[in-house]
């Protein structure tokens, strides 16, 4: 089965079905009101929405007709709750659920940046791991490669399941994670690090601090969470690295 044709509201509930399954399964399945937070979170996600519950219920109805998602309340339970079929549906493993998921909450993305923000979801060994995964999506056609953008060393791939899968992404691309070395992307984190205050104050002075703020609001936490990424990829590299010479010693 391939469902093409998924909105972004319809995209935004699904990735947050799939991921808090994986990285909160005992909150899990989530009522409307943890669906609708988890959809408006302002980490993780690209872009970040303010959904209503009747935006979050419609979408999740909608992913139900589709098959990709169903009512899961319990006995116990007067809340109504969704979980997402989409194992079944889909006929994916949890691997290739967890990169799909962070393609639809964030956009395209490097390999890198997946494993990095996948993590919470699998305990990925290499990269070798994540691209294999990505293999798998893009021969079931639920995920394709885009072309490199220039300077970029690694591929980037989107989601192909929706509305907006080649167009939305986190952001400008940071440099791949296995540079030459460690220093030249710290150096280059640090330099964005700079870079958001100055550019957030220009911006004010500009325009007044009633129009500035909000995007300078979104583009500083936008940075924050490359920067966090790259840290992530850089520690789990750095911890491949020592693994390699302990066991050659």
């Amino acid at each position: 089965m391939h469902i093409d044709t998924l909105a972004p509201a319809e995209q935004r509930v699904l990735g947050c079905l799939i991921e808090k399954r994986l990285t909160t399964p005992e909150q899990y399945p989530l009522t409307l009101n943890s669906l609708r937070l988890a959809c408006n979170q302002a980490t993780n996600r690209d872009p970040v929405v303010s959904y209503d519950e009747d935006t979050v219920r419609e979408a999740a109805q909608r992913l139900a007709r589709y098959g990709l998602a169903r009512l899961a309340s319990g006995h116990s339970s007067r809340a109504v709750k969704y979980r997402h079929l989409a194992e079944e549906a889909l006929g994916l493993e949890q691997p290739e659920l967890a990169l799909l998921a962070v393609l639809l909450l964030r956009g395209p993305q490097t390999p890198g940046e997946l494993r990095a923000r996948s993590e919470r979801m699998v305990g990925w060994r290499a990269l070798e791991d994540v691209e294999r995964a990505l293999q798998v999506l893009v021969e079931r056609d639920y995920a394709r490669r885009l072309e490199r953008r220039p300077g970029q060393k690694e591929e980037r791939y989107a989601q192909t399941l929706g509305e907006g899968a080649a167009v939305s992404g986190p952001g400008p691309a940071p440099e791949s994670a296995g540079s030459p070395t460690a220093q030249a992307v710290a150096a280059t984190a640090t330099r964005e690090a700079g870079a958001p205050g100055a550019n957030a104050t220009t911006v004010a002075a500009k325009d007044g601090p009633s129009a500035a703020a909000p995007d300078a609001t979104r583009e500083l936490e936008a940075r924050l969470e490359r920067l966090e990424a790259r840290v992530a990829v850089i520690a789990t590299l750095l911890q491949e690295l020592t693994g390699e010479e302990l066991t050659g010693a």
